[in-house]
């Protein structure tokens, strides 16, 4: 059965790495053509190739910083008048900084943090929701955080950030409602990528311990639940799904060896 995305075009922030790295490659397995944001313009160009040559789709890409609102309306008003208004928007972008107590935390990282994961989300947002109502059609998904849910110790500013893509989420889709256009989001739980190292600055062996012995989701399987998500009939919106390891029962709950 032929994906419902096939031949679509989706926009996918954040997809040089991690679980958006692994949407843009299943959206394309999909059928759908790209177009790839983010701020590594190298792995881009690399991603790009190795997509089309493997799927075939076309694919194009952005140099894009979601926390730049003037270089997020550029590049989608680039996008709109050269390719046409995306059929889907993935909102994967975001970052984690640091972990400090509210008196001890780093201004700068919290500002990186609600510019990125906050005000990102919400630039991209508005810079293709009014093309996507004027059709009548269109699919934004968000990727959360189970962090968007359960607050953990110096994870203040990174989990308040999460709660408000919730809030966006939600209160998009009473914005949204009858309009054609639906908002979905896809909130993970523990999943191993390049997130732990960024956020220990480059400590290895912090960003291993957080994985280490827990038989964590992989990206892909976060792309998976995303394909599912988008492929879903145009009567049914998936407002939100929440994915664990099989090891994880919450975020304060995490088997580690079976243990």
């Amino acid at each position: 059965m032929t994906p419902r995305v096939a031949g679509q075009l989706a926009l996918v922030t954040g997809a040089t790495a991690g679980i958006g790295k692994a949407i843009a490659r299943r959206l394309a397995r999909d059928g759908a053509n790209l177009v790839l944001w983010a701020r590594r313009s190298r792995r881009l160009a690399r991603l790009a190739e190795e997509i089309t040559a493997e799927t075939g789709v076309t694919v194009d890409t952005g140099t894009v910083d979601v926390s730049d609102s003037d270089g997020v309306r550029a590049e989608s008003e680039h996008v709109i008048e050269s390719i046409g208004a995306p059929d889907l928007v993935v909102n994967n972008a975001g970052v984690a900084v640091g972990m400090a107590s509210v008196q001890e935390a780093d201004i700068d990282a919290w500002n990186r943090m609600i510019d990125t994961n906050v005000k990102g989300v919400l630039f991209v947002s508005r810079a293709f929701l009014p093309a996507m109502l004027a059709r009548g059609s269109g699919h934004v998904v968000n990727i959360g955080s189970i962090a968007g849910r359960q607050v953990y110790p110096r994870g203040n500013v990174y989990c308040a950030s999460k709660y408000a893509v919730r809030a966006i989420t939600e209160g998009s889709n009473l914005d949204l409602l009858g309009s054609g256009v639906r908002v979905s989001g896809v909130t993970p739980g523990l999943v191993e990528t390049e997130f732990s190292h960024v956020r220990f600055g480059g400590d290895e062996e912090r960003a291993r311990a957080v994985y280490e012995g827990a038989n964590a989701l992989r990206p892909e399987d976060v792309a998976d639940v995303v394909s599912f998500v988008v492929n879903t009939p145009p009567h049914m919106n998936v407002a939100d799904v929440v994915v664990f390891p099989s090891s994880q029962g919450s975020m304060h709950h995490i088997l580690r060896d079976g243990g």
